[in-house]
Parts: C-alpha cells; sequence; structure tokens
C-alpha cells in the first residue's frame, strides 16, 4: 500500500504569503496624511519632553532643599510623596473596576 503525500505548504512560505495579503488590505496614509501625523507626533514628543524635563528639575530642586534641612521644605516634599501614594492607590482602584 502506497501512502498518500499530503501536499503541505513550507510554513514560512505559507507566512509570507498571508503576510502579503494582510499588506494589500492596508489602506495606506497619503503623503499629506503622513506628514501631517509626522509633525503631530514631533509637537507632542516635544511637548513631552518640556514637560518631564520641567518635572525632573522641580523634583531635583525639591529634593535639594529637604537635603538642606528646610523644614518647610521637608513638609511639602512629605505632602507631594502622600499625594504621589494616594494617585497610584486610586489609579489601582480605577484599573480594578
Amino acid at each position: 500500500m502506497a501512502k498518500s503525500k499530503k501536499n503541505k505548504e513550507n510554513p514560512i512560505l505559507s507566512y509570507f504569503h498571508s503576510t502579503r495579503a494582510e499588506l494589500r488590505k492596508v489602506r495606506w496614509p497619503t503623503l499629506e496624511q503622513g506628514w501631517s501625523m509626522t509633525k503631530i507626533v514631533l509637537a507632542v514628543t516635544a511637548a513631552m519632553a518640556v514637560f518631564l524635563g520641567v518635572l525632573d528639575f522641580s523634583f531635583g530642586w525639591l529634593l535639594g532643599q529637604i537635603i538642606s534641612g528646610s523644614v518647610l521644605y521637608s513638609v511639602l516634599g512629605a505632602i507631594v510623596a502622600a499625594a504621589l501614594i494616594v494617585s497610584l492607590y486610586l489609579i489601582g482602584q480605577a484599573e480594578e473596576v
């Protein structure tokens, strides 16, 4: 008895064929849309860099004040730390819902 051979396609070739078929279905943006989205990404990236830089500078300055022994800034640092802990707790509670 002869075994019947199943004509199986190579899995790697199958992957590339299906990938190519999916890429044909993609609606690619026009050149204008691409530039517009690129400008948006660059603007948001620059804004976040400035925001995080200011935040880093502020926390560094506050930490320097706390280390130098200023009581007022020590209390302010404790309030900021408490606010961060409470916000993390509230975010965790919101994700559970």
